[in-house]
């Protein structure tokens, strides 16, 4: 094996082939989960139905709130694989096997290879970073762009002047121009803020010329803004204004329900990447030991975990994902920390103790209850400790539990628990089993638990859908934003075109967009309100929760089909049938 390693090429094709077994199988086992989920790969499905890569689309109408890249990435595998849910998450995959790579080899570069791989080893072993490469969100994509640029700029600040000057500064360029082409400026200002505390806070000898910030901003200018630059020429003006108004109402507003205390993002990284982020918090201690640039490096990792921190601290709307770049710099202090260990220049502290013993109890007990709620179920639904009558009717789902998932959470703290007795008394390199035991886990947790959280929350309701697929309906929600029902009824572009529908939304659209309503969801409701109220050539189905359904009924030109789980199908048949 160390022969295998030591090879040019070695470690790194060991590292692809561990990674395509623990991030691709199993991806397309559960159905896509609303919103952000099926939110872009119903954006590539459009691409594909329709053949215009250009413009993003949501409901056949411009969407304004992401760039194209990774809806490109997405209908290029839809075109490979078919509309499914294993083509919507392959890009991630891909970009979690890529990710393992990147940071390899700048862990090889800055430490050694063994620096490289122990990295690899904990990034793929926390929670959430391998979580979100088996999902079909944005996010890994925009945090590998924008840490590459970061790593780029590391290096120039290193040696503006230098030989490489040119290419580090051309390379940033390019890494936060694919990032803006992923999800837009948030990419510049989270970079913007890196570099102006970085270099507020450290001391350089040297400093950038001209020169090369001209190539950095060329660089950024011809990558990022390609596409918009384009649908200026094209004269679409009004999505790149949406685009930008959309932007600041994000930072500004909760959006979509999305709120959350101040410290939410903190206390995600803290549990959702337990025991890295117990690592990490070790890594501030200084060291005398490191060279100028392993200083370098890790004040950069430092300021970058910092800088995103807090600007999604700041930022209204509160969602896991949002803090998730913090998982590059986070695991990369942990692994220094491990190897700080490793010398005997780091020793376990009391504080470690307590939080790892607290945490990994805190995870377990959540691990063994999810797993037993199926014997729960009974004592849940029987005595009213659950007030809301809509998750009331989606715990009543049959989700085929085992028996014996359970006993995962225990396995979980016992081997937690087991592993740390052994570091904290000195057989620190059981480190690299207690991380290829959490890969494994945590493998073993998403192919188990996530089916069946699916069958809780939404799968009554896209079951319904990939039956109306089958037919030729009008399909709508009523009451809560979705986007299952557009992907899973396959609904094509001609459903938009009816000549009643098209007037009627004309002509109501001006007066919903005036409540305050963005775009898209005017379309909807206008849309729904034909729905009820105009000419209709075939069936209309509108889908609601079980606790509002009121509304729905008050039309009196709809009557109760179908309800399963909370889910509510109503009809409403033209006036010729």
């Amino acid at each position: 094996m160390k022969a295998v390693l030591n090879t040019k090429y070695g470690a790194i094709g060991l590292i692809i082939l561990l990674a395509s077994l623990v991030f691709i199988p199993f991806i397309g086992n559960c159905h896509l989960f609303d919103w952000d989920e099926i939110n872009f790969a119903e954006c590539a499905r459009e691409m594909v139905v329709t053949g215009n890569y250009s413009n993003v689309q949501l409901n056949y109408n411009p969407f304004w709130e992401k760039p194209p890249f990774f809806i490109w990435l997405q209908a290029i595998s839809m075109n490979l694989f078919g509309v499914n849910e294993f083509a919507a998450r392959f890009p991630n995959a891909v970009c979690g096997i890529i990710s393992l790579c990147v940071i390899f080899l700048i862990g090889k570069k800055v430490y050694s290879p063994s620096f490289g791989l122990t990295w690899v080893l904990v990034y793929a072993g926390t929670l959430l970073p391998h979580f979100y490469f088996k999902s079909g969100i944005i996010d890994p994509w925009f945090n590998l762009f924008i840490f590459s640029a970061f790593y780029q700029i590391i290096l120039h600040f290193n040696d503006p002047l230098g030989k490489n000057g040119y290419r580090t500064a051309a390379l940033a360029g390019l890494f936060l121009g694919l990032a803006v082409l992923t999800k837009g400026p948030a990419a510049i200002v989270i970079v913007g803020a890196f570099i102006g505390a970085f270099w507020g806070l450290q001391k350089f000898k040297k400093v950038s010329g001209l020169k090369q910030i001209s190539v950095f901003m060329l660089s950024l200018i011809l990558t990022g803004f390609s596409w918009f630059l384009f649908e200026l020429l094209r004269g679409n003006t009004e999505v790149i204004k949406a685009f930008i108004d959309y932007q600041i109402r994000l930072f500004k507003t909760e959006d979509s329900d999305h709120g959350g205390f101040l410290l939410y993002h903190f206390v995600v990284l803290l549990i959702g990447c337990f025991p890295t982020s117990l690592f990490m918090i070790m890594s501030l201690k200084k060291s005398g030991m490191d060279t100028p640039f392993q200083k370098h490096v890790k004040f950069g990792m430092v300021i970058l975990f910092f800088v995103v921190l807090g600007i999604f601290t700041l930022v209204k709307t509160k969602i896991v994902h949002y803090s998730s770049l913090c998982y590059l710099p986070l695991t990369y202090l942990a692994t220094y920390s491990i190897h700080k260990l490793f010398s005997g220049e780091y020793k376990i502290k009391a504080w470690f103790a307590a939080l790892f013993i607290g945490l990994s109890l805190i995870l377990g007990i959540a691990f063994s209850l999810l797993g037993a709620v199926d014997f729960l179920k009974p004592l849940l639904l029987s005595n009213n400790l659950i007030k809301d009558s809509f998750a009331i009717e989606n715990l009543k789902a049959e989700a085929n539990w085992q028996g014996w998932e359970w006993s995962l959470g225990l396995i979980f703290i016992l081997v937690s628990h087991a592993s740390y007795r052994f570091i904290s008394r000195g057989k620190t390199r059981l480190i690299y089993w207690l991380y290829s035991f959490y890969i494994v886990f945590i493998f073993v947790f998403i192919a188990v638990f996530i089916p069946k959280i699916e069958m809780y929350t939404q799968n009554s309701a896209i079951t319904f859908y990939e039956v109306l697929a089958k037919k030729d309906y009008y399909v709508e929600t009523s009451g809560f934003k979705s986007y299952a029902y557009l992907f899973y009824t396959n609904k094509q572009p001609q459903q938009n075109q009816n000549p009643d529908c098209v007037e009627y939304v004309k002509k109501n659209l001006q007066d919903i967009e005036a409540k305050g309503f963005n775009p898209l969801t005017s379309y909807s409701i206008a849309y729904a309100n034909w729905m009820l109220y105009g000419k209709i050539d075939k069936p209309a189905i509108f889908v609601c929760k079980s606790n509002n359904t009121e509304v729905l009924m008050q039309t009196g030109v709809v009557k109760p089909i179908y309800s399963k789980n909370g889910y509510v199908f109503f009809v409403r048949m033209p006036e010729n049938q």
